[in-house]
C-alpha cells in the first residue's frame, strides 16, 4: 500500500510541475538569459556577426549554446566570452555530451572543459543584413569524448 501511495505522490508532483511550467507566461518563457544577447542587443554602429542558434534566433555572446539541435546529446554551457569581433569569437565553457551507452535515451552526460572558436563570418541567408559566424571550432584542453579529436570544426547552420 506504502508503494501506491508513493507512485501517486510522485505522480501528482510531476502533474503539478508540468502545469505550473505550461501556465508560465510566453514571455517569461521565451526571455533570452541575462547575460546572452541578442543581435540587437550588440552596441550600436558596431556590425558584429551574430550566432545562429536551433531555432533560429541570432545572439551574441550566449551562455549556452545547443551544439546537436536535433537530439540535445551536446551543448554548451557556462560560456564566457574573452571575444566577439567582426572576424572571431573566442570563449571558454563546458561541452555536456551524452555518451549514448548503451544508446543515447540510456546514455550519461559527461562535462568537458572546452575553448570555442567562432570564424568564418558570412552573410546569413535568413537576414541579410546580418552576418554570421559560420564554423565553430573546439578545443579539449584536457579530457574529450572518446570519439573526439583534441580540436574539432564543424560549420555552424545558415
Amino acid at each position: 500500500m506504502h508503494i501506491r501511495a508513493l507512485t501517486t505522490t510522485i505522480a501528482l508532483f510531476a502533474a503539478a510541475t508540468l502545469a505550473t511550467a505550461a501556465g508560465t507566461p510566453t514571455e517569461a518563457r521565451s526571455a533570452p538569459a541575462p547575460a546572452a544577447q541578442t543581435a540587437q542587443a550588440a552596441p550600436q554602429g558596431v556590425d558584429v556577426p551574430v550566432l545562429v542558434d536551433c531555432l533560429w534566433h541570432p545572439e551574441v555572446r550566449p551562455v549556452d549554446f545547443m551544439l546537436a539541435c536535433g537530439d540535445g546529446n551536446s551543448r554548451l554551457a557556462s560560456l564566457h566570452w574573452s571575444r566577439w569581433g567582426t572576424d572571431s569569437a573566442r570563449a571558454e565553457g563546458v561541452n555536456w555530451v551524452n555518451d549514448c551507452k548503451p544508446y543515447c535515451a540510456a546514455g550519461r552526460f559527461h562535462a568537458y572543459p572546452v575553448t570555442v572558436t567562432l570564424d568564418h563570418p558570412r552573410p546569413w541567408k535568413k537576414r541579410p543584413q546580418l552576418s554570421h559566424y559560420s564554423r565553430i571550432t573546439l578545443v579539449y584542453p584536457d579530457g574529450r569524448p572518446e570519439q573526439f579529436s583534441r580540436t574539432v570544426s564543424y560549420p555552424l547552420w545558415d
